[in-house]
């Protein structure tokens, strides 16, 4: 029997978006593919507010970051590290054999314009990796204020992680002027996990090209060329496919607007929620994730205790990440979720919550 899933990714999936991927099977080099590609590509333009490509990946997004690294650092990358998985983005450029430097925020603390400008303005770098919003810890990082800051640096690839944060918050690319700009489908996009969304600028395609050893899976000049017969250089999760065409008509139909001001909302309710039983709220105020909160734990509760209560009522909770699990927990509130998902969570963790102390 499965549990409701109420962890920050994998997220629950709506009934009809599984529905959506039983779609019958196609060839992905038959013209109903390109037919499908195009307009769910067409969609993500739309969604992100940009004319460049868009292009998709049977990946984890962590395919596409490591992809970033090595079509675009040529000389040396700044990583900016807040939490778990900035930092792994780190590790990762280091082991492609890249030059990098991590700068790092304390867990629980954004990345800052002035961090950045810092970086940048020693000259050194010719990218930069920044997760928007990030996932271990709730943090959203100032994107908009960052993005004014990498444009003094036109020489600087900005590569941008939106994973979590990507369809749940306005991301205006054509104002951003993002050189990538990645997300898996996952967290708030509300499908299976298996795919990776990635708009790329012409700046980024043209400086891919001249990279040495970028690989052959990731290759950006793989990806423009088979976009531009509205494919894929390898074959495609075409389910996955069918089920992101079928999300991106529901989130067109809500209205996007509409869809910011839900993950607002639920937000907003959760931070009051866990502050109302006690707890105390991780992210720094200001920099509060939409679409996770992360709650910091009492000496009292006993999380793995929690979670087990949790489980064996049918639902899937998290008891936090990395190095802060068991003194944080995450309440995820995104995708197709509406305020009656997370008073039903609400509810449950009420009733649990003098069981685990």
């Amino acid at each position: 029997m499965g549990k409701k899933l109420y962890i920050p990714g994998p997220v629950e999936v709506s009934r009809d978006v599984m529905e959506a991927m039983c779609a019958p099977m196609i060839g992905h080099r038959m013209k109903e593919y390109a037919v499908l590609h195009q307009r769910v590509t067409r969609g993500l333009k739309s969604l992100l507010n940009t004319t460049d490509p868009v292009f998709l990946s049977t990946s984890s997004a962590f395919g596409v970051m490591e992809g970033s690294v090595r079509n675009l650092v040529q000389k040396r990358c700044a990583n900016f590290g807040n939490g778990a998985f900035s930092t792994k983005w780190h590790d990762v450029t280091l082991r492609c054999g890249l030059e990098a430097d991590l700068y790092s925020a304390e867990w629980g603390q954004p990345i800052t314009p002035e961090m950045v400008d810092k970086a940048l303005a020693t000259g050194r770098y010719d990218a930069i990796t920044l997760v928007h919003n990030e996932t271990s810890t709730g943090v959203m990082s100032p994107l908009e204020d960052i993005a004014e800051v990498v444009k003094k640096y036109p020489e600087v690839s900005f590569i941008v992680d939106t994973v979590s944060s990507m369809s749940a918050v306005p991301l205006d690319l054509a104002s951003l002027q993002t050189d990538v700009c990645l997300a898996g489908v996952q967290k708030a996009f509300g499908l299976p996990p298996g795919l990776a969304v990635f708009a790329v600028s012409r700046k980024a395609l043209d400086k891919a090209k001249t990279t040495p050893n970028r690989g052959y899976y990731f290759d950006f000049e793989e990806f423009e060329q088979n976009d531009l017969k509205d494919n894929t250089p390898s074959t495609p999760c075409i389910s996955l496919i069918y089920a992101l065409d079928h999300q991106l008509a529901k989130m067109m139909n809500e209205g996007l607007e509409a869809r910011y001001a839900r993950h607002r909302t639920m937000a907003e309710a959760t931070r009051e929620w866990i502050q109302s039983q006690g707890f105390g709220l991780f992210a720094a105020e200001g920099y509060r994730s939409m679409t996770l909160t992360t709650g910091l734990c009492d000496d009292r509760t006993d999380l793995e205790k929690l979670k087990k209560l949790a489980a064996e009522k049918g639902y899937a909770i998290d008891n936090g990440y990395g190095k802060i699990k068991n003194k944080t927990f995450r309440i995820p509130h995104m995708a197709d979720f509406t305020m009656a998902d997370m008073n039903e969570l609400f509810t449950l963790l009420e009733e649990l919550l003098p069981k685990a102390r």
